[in-house]
């Protein structure tokens, strides 16, 4: 595992089970994970999740979060907002189409949009996971515009090869590729093997 921390962000765009289990996921493999959440990604934590708050959101995920660190997202100043403060990479799930245009375009208004900037100007690793649906051709110009500066795209769209039961299997399916992304060691799905 790496000691170096992981910046996990939620924003506001609808898919808030997908960072919850990556949340709680980093949390359980004690990952150091430094946590940003957007005003409108706490709304949206509220309307899909039922949660509220740290304090819920930390039950939510397990209960432990002794790695885990919570940063505002107006602190524009906190450390993931500089390149000397070391990370082993950003993701932003789920990401919002907002957030998609201010990375992609480097005007960072928040804590999570200049940590991004950071990440990708450090040439760290980057990683979108967007759930909008159907995306128009200004949201695809941003998403080259990422993709072209180094960050990697991950739409929230799971296989079903694995033939899932549950939500919580698509969910997993989407949060496995992350975890693949970030170069973590961590199984959650069934990995293809030809059909066999």
């Amino acid at each position: 595992m790496t000691k170096l921390p992981v910046i996990l962000a939620i924003t506001g765009a609808s898919g808030a089970p997908y960072g919850v289990r990556l949340l709680e996921i980093l949390a359980t493999h004690h990952v150091p994970t430094w946590l940003l959440v957007s005003s409108h990604g706490w709304r949206l934590l509220a309307e899909e999740c039922g949660l509220k708050d740290d304090r819920e959101l930390k039950k939510a995920t397990g209960g432990d979060w002794a790695s885990v660190r919570v940063f505002d997202d107006q602190d524009r100043g906190a450390e993931p907002a500089s390149g000397s403060a070391k990370s082993a990479g950003m993701v932003i799930c789920p990401c919002s189409m907002g957030t998609v245009a201010a990375i992609a375009h480097g005007t960072s208004r928040s804590l999570i949009e200049r940590a991004a900037d950071v990440v990708l100007k450090e040439r760290r690793k980057l990683v979108l996971v967007p759930r909008e649906t159907p995306l128009s051709l200004v949201h695809l110009r941003n998403l080259t515009l990422v993709t072209e500066a180094g960050g990697v795209v991950l739409p929230a769209a799971p296989g079903f090869y694995h033939r899932p039961q549950q939500v919580r299997d698509l969910v997993d399916f989407v949060v496995q590729r992350v975890l693949d992304h970030l170069d973590l060691e961590i199984d959650l799905v069934k990995r293809w093997g030809g059909g066999k």
